[in-house]
């Protein structure tokens, strides 16, 4: 029943949601930073920017990696930069929705990260299969637990409206 303290009492504890809301708008607000920098940055000359920054962090500039990146950076445009920028933003809103929503516990929300989290891993796993890297797989299991926690557990944590 909607009117009853012990399932109130029960939307109030759920530590691993807290978790999964502050992981989202975290990653949410860290995408929007991300794509106003490239937004900011998208008319300086970029290469130059590069080589200011690789001196500021004190890297050999002469190595494979950093001179292949700096072909890389040096083929970048405005338009590139900004369309970046633009599809950054956009996913950065993914986030923020699903943590607000998750925060608010409307069901849509929970749907959308479970659906945003699972479609994720597969990619993730092609990606493993290629090249295993310690921050692929910890963000495989970050999704997996994610998509695993929210479908169990949504009876108790999503209000759903009785007609």
């Amino acid at each position: 029943m909607a009117g009853d303290p012990k399932n109130k009492e029960e939307l109030k504890r759920a530590p691993t949601l807290y978790a999964i809301i502050t992981f989202k708008i975290l990653k949410g607000l860290l995408f929007v930073g991300l794509a106003s920098t490239a937004y900011v940055i998208s008319d300086n000359d970029l290469p130059a920017e590069f080589q200011s920054l690789l001196h500021f962090l004190r890297v050999n500039p002469e190595k494979k990696f950093w001179s292949d990146l700096a072909v890389q950076v040096g083929n970048l445009t405005e338009a590139k930069v900004l369309l970046v920028a633009l599809g950054t933003l956009i996913y950065s809103l993914f986030s923020l929705v699903e943590g607000v929503g998750l925060m608010f516990r409307i069901s849509w929300a929970g749907w959308l990260t479970i659906g945003e989290s699972a479609f994720f891993i597969p990619i993730e796993v092609y990606e493993l299969e290629h090249k295993f890297t310690r921050p692929v797989f910890f963000i495989l299991i970050a999704n997996i637990f994610i998509v695993w926690y929210l479908f169990q557990n949504r009876e108790r944590l999503w209000h759903h409206r009785q007609k």
